[in-house]
């Protein structure tokens, strides 16, 4: 059946944006490659331009009533990223009505290379549910 005021994923515009960056010297170890722990650093740093596209950066979701913790973080290294490269972050929103899933690519400025993907899944917590735990964990 083919209904037209349906929604699906596939069918959905996609929202994007891309940060750059030129690898600083805090962020490698002693062999000047990244620290695997800083993808996630650059993966917010896309997150948030991304996100204040559509005027719901930090602040917003803040003022929501809402938390929007990070539930599902997933990191696939291809190339080492390495001291002084550039390279750009790109953030795609694949979904949005229940959750926020946003896929991310990071390429070589230079030779568009790929050298990480990811994906991170954050979903709102309602306050009302919030404080019922506190509520039943505090008696």
């Amino acid at each position: 059946m083919n209904n037209s005021n349906s929604r699906t994923i596939n069918r959905a515009p996609r929202l994007k944006d891309q940060v750059v960056i030129e690898t600083p010297f805090h962020d490698v170890d002693a062999m000047g490659i990244v620290w695997h722990g800083n993808y996630a650093k650059y993966f917010e740093l896309a997150r948030c331009k991304l996100l204040e596209q559509v005027n719901f950066g930090y602040e917003s979701m803040g003022k929501s009533e809402y938390i929007w913790p990070i539930v599902h973080y997933k990191s696939k290294f291809i190339k080492p990223l390495k001291y002084k490269q550039k390279f750009k972050v790109s953030a795609e929103l694949t979904e949005w009505e229940f959750r926020l899933k946003i896929d991310y690519l990071i390429t070589d400025l230079a030779s568009d290379a790929k050298l990480s993907r990811g994906t991170t899944i954050q979903a709102p917590l309602p306050e009302i549910f919030r404080n019922s735990v506190d509520k039943y964990i505090n008696e």
